[in-house]
């Protein structure tokens, strides 16, 4: 929504900030079914730059996010579909999947 100005706004008038990263985070399997939800979108906070961070924010949720995705769990994670580590930056409309390692026979 454009305010009077020609700025965009969010519909209560408010300024968009021109500084907020979206990602969309995706959890698979067992982290779907835990946490509720297959998909979200999320504003990151100004100090998350990499996977190491996004995962301590969703910890912070508390409840299933920190049993979930404790550093004792076996959670893969992936960037923008390519295998990702701790210190994998996370940028503006990075897509980011949690997952559960995969195993088989």
């Amino acid at each position: 929504m454009l305010d009077c100005s020609g700025r965009a706004s969010f519909p209560d008038g408010l300024p968009l900030a021109h500084n907020i990263r979206m990602i969309t985070v995706i959890y698979f399997a067992r982290l779907r079914e835990a946490l509720g939800k297959s998909s979200e979108q999320l504003a990151l906070p100004a100090g998350v730059r990499d996977l190491a961070g996004l995962r301590a924010v969703l910890i912070a949720r508390g409840g299933a996010w920190a049993v979930e995705l404790a550093g004792s769990k076996p959670v893969r994670a992936a960037v923008n579909q390519d295998m990702a580590q701790n210190d994998t930056r996370v940028a503006d409309g990075d897509e980011i999947a949690f997952f559960p390692p995969v195993t088989g026979g």
